[in-house]
């Protein structure tokens, strides 16, 4: 409440029912709602990269220091004071980081942000409710960078899983023709051992399996006759 004899009164008046002295008071209403706003800033890393940040603030003024931020900065004191300090406070923050922490670590940098912001805000007589890093983005040079190497580590665990596929077949075939091998030894000793018996006794087996397959066929038929046998083959026609 601004007075033509006292200047800006010690005490804002709040919401309801007022009384002033016409054409020697005149009031200035101030929102004191919570009210959204972004700001966009692009600054430097400790590692020298330039990054794109947008902060998202909701703030409110401060209702009993309203007299003193009517003086000192008006009504519209949050276009005068957020994006100052907002870039301030940014630029500040980020270059402690190099740019892949700023990934790694985003929620510790917002926090940090945050803290120090709000405590910039209450030196202007502005509650911060809510501050949060709604965008990051670096420079697309950076950005094709961070796609290269990733491509790169991928390439490498590729190659990586080839040599460890390619050792494991290696392995593999060693084993397979030591097995081989000790079975050709095996056969070879049976051989010497049982003679020409159990050369006989594998064409036997192997003749039994033949015939038994060829019995279960419905167009081969057995003819028993002297000394000899016979197997005819049936056609369907």
């Amino acid at each position: 409440m601004f007075d033509r004899f006292r200047g800006v009164l010690p005490k804002a008046s709040l919401e309801g029912t007022h009384f002033l002295i016409p054409f020697i008071q005149s009031p200035t209403i101030y929102d004191l709602r919570t009210r959204p706003r972004s700001i966009t800033s692009i600054t430097g890393t400790k590692d020298l990269q330039q990054v794109n940040l947008t902060l998202r603030l909701l703030f409110r003024p401060d209702v009993d220091r309203l007299p003193e931020i009517h003086m000192t900065r008006g009504p519209d004191y949050d276009d005068r004071v957020l994006p100052s300090i907002g870039n301030e406070v940014l630029k500040a923050t980020v270059a402690q980081y190099e740019a892949e922490q700023l990934l790694t670590m985003r929620a510790e940098v917002s926090n940090q942000v945050a803290t120090a912001l709000r405590k910039r805000a209450n030196d202007f007589g502005i509650v911060l409710e809510d501050v949060a890093l709604t965008h990051l983005a670096f420079s697309s040079e950076y950005s094709k960078a961070i796609e290269a190497k990733q491509v790169s580590q991928q390439e490498a665990e590729r190659s990586k899983f080839i040599v460890l596929k390619s050792e494991q077949e290696r392995e593999a075939a060693i084993i397979r023709a030591e097995g081989e091998s000790e079975s050709a030894r095996l056969i070879s000793q049976a051989t010497k051992s049982a003679g020409p018996a159990l050369v006989e006794l594998r064409r036997i087996e192997a003749a039994r399996e033949v015939a038994e397959t060829l019995s279960r066929s419905r167009n081969v038929m057995y003819l028993p006759g002297g000394n000899s046998q016979m197997l005819l083959g049936l056609s369907g026609n």
